[in-house]
């Protein structure tokens, strides 16, 4: 469970830098950027979560007497009277200024996307000190709703050459990943992000961070489907009473639902039990039976899933000559599923001439797990510090490690003439339009983003 001390959400170190500044050093600037990566751009999302669960609740006394007595058993000096005078001065509340691009902001590599600066000067050192649990919070849900939203680039560029429309298009990446995540609030954030691009879900967690957080009334949504345990609790000599029982609960008019049925023998059941046994009440029963594989190479599994039921159910000529199934059978493909395996599943069934139209994914562990924050080497540091009323630069610039330089001052990031961002330093603004907003400041949320707004702004 994560402490509930917003001074214990900290890395150790971070304890004795208040003691480590310059003499007459009043505040410190920091900002947040992607480095590099996998990636060429990055959606930000998350901070707005951050803001009003943890920064918006002030500190307490008793907060200050936990920590001291944690803080100096774990071997590290505590800055008793600093957070005092936060309690004292400022009601609990920290006196920082966090400055940040729209959520949903689609924003290139290489620029500045959050920056932190103290407002009060007896507080300089909280700038740094809040670092752990900032950029945290920043860089999970942002590399997944970024992950999520090269998906769907993918996604979008197969329909749009196989397919009529792009008009399933938001269900088309299933998130499966709750039961895959680290803890409830990863899947919490990981499967709010994911929701910034698709409605497709079963990680509940992540409609309910969504409708906390971003003010969504219902951002996901999902069908009924089987799983393994309440298809073979019929015994395999009655398969297919388990998928007839399917039938019988779910099926109606513009109702969907999904049955796995790779169980026994996935060919078996596609063949003869869907194929033969029950082809009529699939044909006839209103609704959509989506047929799910969970099992084999997923390229070949789908590829001739769908190919041996348009033998049995038939298949339409679309507009761009790709075979369509049945409104009343589909697939969705949930195993093995990545940002890797997608695009070569999709270019398998369009060598086979099939329509993208077909299919749904389901996602996983791939999805909310395993991404780590160097996948878009996202980091904080320090820029500008004010000493004795001068502003001053500050860098690193590591001789083993050039890729690591930071940059130096009050920084802004503006859209030049050409639609292209660009950072560059505060006092070089100007007339232009900064595009980092302050979104809180003093304990005080300034701007509350919706779910609604946060999709426009990242939609493909």
């Amino acid at each position: 469970m994560p402490t509930e001390n917003p001074i214990l959400n900290v890395d150790s170190y971070k304890a004795s830098h208040y003691l480590q500044y310059p003499p007459g050093t009043e505040y410190v600037s920091s900002y947040i950027e992607c480095r590099g990566g996998e990636f060429a751009e990055t959606v930000v999302f998350g901070l707005q979560a951050f803001l009003k669960e943890y920064l918006c609740k002030p500190v307490t006394r008793e907060n200050i007497e936990e920590a001291a007595d944690i803080l100096h058993c774990h071997g590290l000096p505590f800055h008793h009277a600093g957070w005092e005078h936060i309690v004292l001065r400022h009601g609990g509340l920290l006196p920082l200024e966090i400055s940040a691009v729209e959520e949903g902001s689609v924003i290139p590599l290489h620029n500045v996307t959050t920056q932190i600066v103290n407002t009060c000067p007896a507080c300089f050192w909280l700038t740094s000190y809040i670092e752990t649990a900032l950029v945290r919070a920043i860089w999970y849900p942002s590399t997944v709703a970024t992950q999520s939203r090269e998906i769907k680039k993918i996604i979008a560029h197969y329909l749009s050459e196989t397919a009529d429309s792009q008009d399933g298009l938001p269900f088309k990446l299933h998130d499966f990943g709750a039961r895959g995540t680290s803890s409830l609030e990863s899947a919490m954030l990981g499967g709010m992000a994911h929701l910034v691009n698709f409605q497709g879900t079963d990680t509940l967690s992540g409609i309910m961070a969504a409708r906390k957080f971003y003010r969504a009334r219902m951002p996901g949504f999902s069908i009924p489907a089987a799983e393994h345990s309440t298809m073979t609790a019929w015994g395999r000599e009655n398969e297919v009473s388990a998928y007839q029982n399917m039938m019988t609960r779910f099926s109606g008019k513009h109702k969907r639902f999904a049955v796995v049925s790779d169980s026994y023998d996935l060919w078996n059941a596609v063949e003869h039990i869907w194929g033969e046994t029950l082809r009529d009440s699939v044909i006839n029963t209103p609704g959509t039976v989506v047929i799910r594989p969970d099992s084999g190479n997923p390229v070949q599994i789908v590829v001739e899933c769908i190919e041996r039921l348009m033998t049995i159910f038939g298949a339409e000529i679309n507009r761009k000559g790709y075979r369509v199934l049945p409104d009343y059978i589909r697939l969705i493909q949930g195993d093995s599923i990545s940002r890797f395996s997608i695009p070569k599943i999709l270019q398998a069934m369009k060598e086979q001439h099939q329509s993208a139209d077909n299919i749904t994914f389901g996602m996983g562990g791939e999805l909310l797990q395993k991404v780590d924050r160097d996948l878009m080497s996202f980091a904080m540091k320090a820029s500008a510090v004010r000493i004795s009323g001068t502003w001053k630069d500050v860098y690193k610039n590591p001789r083993t490690g050039p890729e690591k330089a930071s940059r130096r001052g009050r920084l802004a990031l503006v859209r030049q003439d050409n639609g292209a961002l660009n950072t560059i330093r505060l006092e070089a603004l100007g007339q232009r339009r900064n595009l980092l907003k302050p979104v809180y400041r003093n304990g005080e949320l300034l701007i509350d983003t919706t779910i609604d707004q946060v999709r426009q702004r990242a939609s493909i």
